[in-house]
């Protein structure tokens, strides 16, 4: 079952021992702008899906990001959320595989689970052609004697 939450406020989301980011729900409106994000849609034709993953997901934190917690400059100062600064955290491997187990995939997960659907009979794919052929069946004959 699918579970709306009607709320769509933002969550806290913990990506490492005392680092914790605020983030905006993960809507369609957020990956679409995502999508058409500048800087991913630079992104090399021929670029590796890493490349494209890296690119998209510091473009989605971006958008995403409206606090955090336990992050700081290089004198320990703790310092707001800016693009620079997301770009930075998410150069942070641990940070990086965490933001997208805990935030990411579950947009991503539910897209799988759409894809792995049969095709629907009566659907948009009903007019898809059928592949498979029935297997025809010789009737045994009995002898008598």
């Amino acid at each position: 079952m699918l579970t709306l939450d009607l709320t769509n406020q933002p969550r806290w989301h913990e990506l490492a021992p005392g680092v914790r980011v605020q983030l905006r729900p993960l809507t369609t409106a957020l990956m679409v702008a995502t999508r058409s994000d500048p800087a991913v849609e630079a992104v090399s034709e021929h670029a590796s899906d890493e490349e494209r993953a890296v690119a998209f997901a510091k473009a989605l934190a971006r958008r995403a990001v409206l606090a955090w917690e336990g992050i700081g400059d290089a004198d320990g100062n703790a310092i707001d959320p800016s693009p620079e600064a997301v770009d930075a955290l998410l150069d942070i491997w641990p940070i990086f595989e965490a933001f997208q187990l805990t935030y990411v995939s579950k947009g991503l997960l539910l897209e799988q689970e759409k894809n792995a659907s049969a095709l629907s009979p009566t659907g948009p794919s009903a007019g898809a052609i059928a592949t498979a052929k029935p297997v025809k069946r010789h009737a045994k004959t009995a002898r008598r004697g």
